[in-house]
């Protein structure tokens, strides 16, 4: 019994999409996102404007299958870097830091993008209905270095820690988007010293003292939850 897989075919509708992709994006770097029309697009990619649209609606929907297409590149590197880790503190580092570099080549791109952050009815913003798989996809690779650490966390702050180490993903992306120290120097330091200070913290929130604080801190969690789509 042959037993051999074969190999995944292309179809002519994959290279044709994947063509368009990858037109888009070029044009985004070069251009940025607000310049580049699809016209532009279809034109790069060699295809009629009608052909692009049937592929991708709009540019936010090509920056939407960016959005997804990074965190499914991202997955498979922080899964092989965290093995074998122990420390929470150097566990949370790697998905930081893999993160960054998958999105270091597109730096500029992404920081024109993250004016669309603060709006979570904006489909581009991370907050939003329409980026919630890629949320959930990212704070689930926070729970797994977490689960895997070496720190004991609170079961009541277990549960929504992800997210909030989500939270501070985003906050140190937005600042590393917008260093302009020699090659981000200053969001390695940030993320060095934050890190440990956040470790720090968790440890001492274990203990019975600071229950009734943790408690305070989680109810103003879920109120500005509130504001926000849930993760």
């Amino acid at each position: 019994m042959n037993t051999m897989v074969k190999p995944r075919v292309t179809t002519r509708a994959e290279d044709t999409r994947r063509k368009i992709y990858e037109a888009a994006m070029e044009l985004f770097r070069e251009r940025g996102f607000e310049e580049t029309t699809m016209r532009d697009i279809a034109a790069k990619a060699g295809v009629a404007l009608g052909g692009a649209y049937y592929y991708f609606s709009s540019k936010d929907a090509i920056v939407l299958e960016f959005y997804r297409v990074m965190q499914e590149k991202s997955s498979e590197p922080i899964l092989a870097t965290l093995a074998g880790r122990k420390k929470l503190k150097d566990r949370i580092c790697c998905v930081l830091e893999k993160r960054l570099e998958l999105l270091a080549p597109n730096r500029k791109f992404c920081s024109a993008l993250f004016r669309h952050a603060p709006d979570s009815a904006d489909p581009l913003s991370p907050f939003s209905d329409d980026t919630r798989a890629i949320r959930h996809a990212a704070i689930e690779h926070m729970r797994i270095a977490i689960d895997g650490g070496d720190t004991k966390v609170p079961a009541d702050l277990n549960t929504r820690l992800p997210y909030l180490l989500w939270l501070y993903q985003m906050a140190l992306i937005m600042y590393w988007l917008y260093d302009r120290s020699s090659n981000q120097e200053n969001t390695h330091r940030l993320m060095e010293k934050s890190l440990g200070l956040l470790v720090n913290l968790l440890r001492v929130s274990s203990l019975p003292l600071m229950r009734p604080l943790r408690k305070t801190v989680l109810e103003l969690v879920e109120t500005a939850g509130g504001q926000t789509p849930r993760p």
